[in-house]
């Protein structure tokens, strides 16, 4: 397969994430603990850190975003077992991680790979 296939679906699954939470947070289960702007500075932070060269399809950049998304995974993960009303995010949460993981994750390796034999 062609890297660019895994560079899109990681394009794809990370504007997913990123909406999926800012919905989360604002509109669809806004805290009542916790000031959302607090909660979407930390949701949201770690993915804006690489998101400049992720974009750009910077090696380094997209192996950076390959491991933050586990964070989102391990986070759906917790969510879906502490709260039954928020199962179907957290999922959501889950499989879009997957996706930007992998997705990033094979591209890294295919870019990696096509350096190697120039």
């Amino acid at each position: 397969m062609k890297k660019e296939y895994f560079y899109w679906l990681a394009i794809i699954a990370f504007l997913g994430l990123f909406g999926l939470l800012m919905l989360w947070q604002t509109v669809l289960f806004p805290s009542a603990r916790f000031p959302v702007a607090l909660l979407l500075l930390l949701n949201i932070t770690p993915l804006l850190i690489p998101m400049r060269g992720f974009l750009n399809g910077n090696k380094k950049s997209c192996s950076w975003m390959a491991y933050i998304s586990l964070f989102y995974l391990i986070h759906g993960a917790v969510e879906s077992y502490a709260n039954v009303d928020e199962r179907w995010l957290a999922g959501l949460e889950v499989f879009l991680s997957l996706q930007l993981f992998f997705g990033a994750a094979f591209y890294v390796r295919l870019l990696s790979r096509s350096d190697s034999r120039v």
